[in-house]
């Protein structure tokens, strides 16, 4: 039975879509067919390390939910884009990043209920093993709804206050919501930090298992979104730590 994976995070600039991304390719890398999925409407990122612009999209989330035309049709398969050697398949549904498409949800809204509809129609019409779900930041209608049908919750942060007061809201929120399994992935941590010491201390303070602490990293910046960090360096460290984060959030 396919397993749906959400990728949150409380704030902005975590690296949530990243982790996503890296995390989907790991998962295609051992064979599965995994579904990736940004319901982040109003700020949409994740087609970018997918190597997609606006012209490579020829249907969106936006698209579906506005009923013009089924989620099977706006799921793209990006496996060849990747120029990877990939057992799996990963099939993406983009959000807009038209302007105009970004302003009429802001204005006019849409049926959050259609999302979960979605969702099991992505997974039997595509054979998906995993779906993962790239979340908007923050607590919102449709925010709640990925947590609440989820069987796995991976919550990114920094090691920043600003974040620790907010992933406490959403760790709290997410157990009333009963999530099957919850971790903590602590990312961009300074080179300066001991590692095991940030992951005491978060687990400590929330009474949940960190699956990772990530360093900051050059190669990632360097990177800057323009493609998959696992594939262009599977040797990393923090290539590393994801495959045991993965590990532990889909055993």
């Amino acid at each position: 039975m396919a397993q749906i994976l959400s990728i949150h995070s409380f704030r902005g600039g975590t690296g949530k879509s990243n982790t996503a991304a890296n995390l989907s390719a790991l998962l295609a890398m051992e064979g599965k067919r995994v579904g990736v999925i940004d319901t982040d409407i109003q700020s949409p990122g994740i087609h970018v390390l997918f190597g997609l612009g606006e012209d490579d999209m020829p249907h969106s989330l936006n698209d579906y939910l506005w009923g013009k035309c089924s989620i099977e049709q706006a799921a793209m398969d990006v496996t060849p884009r990747l120029k990877a050697d990939l057992k799996g398949r990963i099939f993406l549904t983009p959000s807009s990043i038209k302007a105009g498409e970004i302003a009429r949800v802001l204005r006019e809204g849409y049926d959050v209920g259609l999302l979960n509809d979605g969702f099991r129609e992505l997974i039997n019409k595509l054979k998906l093993d995993v779906l993962v779900i790239d979340t908007h930041p923050g607590l919102n209608e449709e925010t709640l709804l990925s947590i609440a049908i989820s069987d796995v919750l991976a919550i990114v942060m920094r090691p920043d206050q600003q974040d620790y007061q907010g992933t406490g809201v959403t760790v709290d929120v997410a157990r009333k919501l009963d999530v099957p399994r919850m971790k903590l992935i602590v990312n961009k941590v300074p080179a300066c930090f001991d590692p095991a010491g940030v992951k005491a201390q978060v687990e400590q303070t929330y009474g949940c298992e960190v699956a990772a602490v990530l360093p900051h990293s050059d190669e990632m910046m360097i990177l800057a979104s323009a493609g998959i960090f696992v594939l262009r360096y599977p040797d990393h460290q923090i290539t590393a730590s994801l495959k045991q984060a993965l590990a532990k959030l889909l055993p």
